[in-house]
């Protein structure tokens, strides 16, 4: 039986547009990345938030509980976006190919 290998692909000639797509998903992925930085900032902040003891000027009550719910979801999102913990550009390096390139790199056996 004889296998028949693929047609060859003809080089593109003129400007190419990987680098725009590129640039796009770059974006993509560094938003992705501020994204789950702020969602685990924003359940970091619920676990430590469990450990106050209720009281207060305003007496709690599940009107209260929402509203910082709310706050609490809007301030992890500016503190993500302003740099936050780090995760999120640890993420981005580790997820994005040219991270991902020198991992590989960095961790091939000597």
């Amino acid at each position: 039986m004889k296998l028949n290998s693929p047609p060859a692909v003809p080089a593109a000639s003129g400007p190419q547009k990987a680098p725009a797509r590129d640039e796009k998903q770059d974006a993509k992925l560094k938003a992705a990345c501020v994204e789950m930085e702020a969602l685990f900032l924003n359940m970091l902040l619920t676990e430590m938030r469990k450990t106050v003891p209720k009281g207060g000027l305003t007496g709690g009550g599940s009107q209260e509980e929402i509203v910082r719910s709310l706050l609490d979801s809007e301030m992890t999102k500016n503190m993500a976006q302003a740099g936050g913990a780090g995760l999120a550009d640890m993420l981005y390096r580790q997820l994005s190919p040219a991270g991902a390139a020198s991992n590989n790199k960095s961790q091939a056996p000597r």
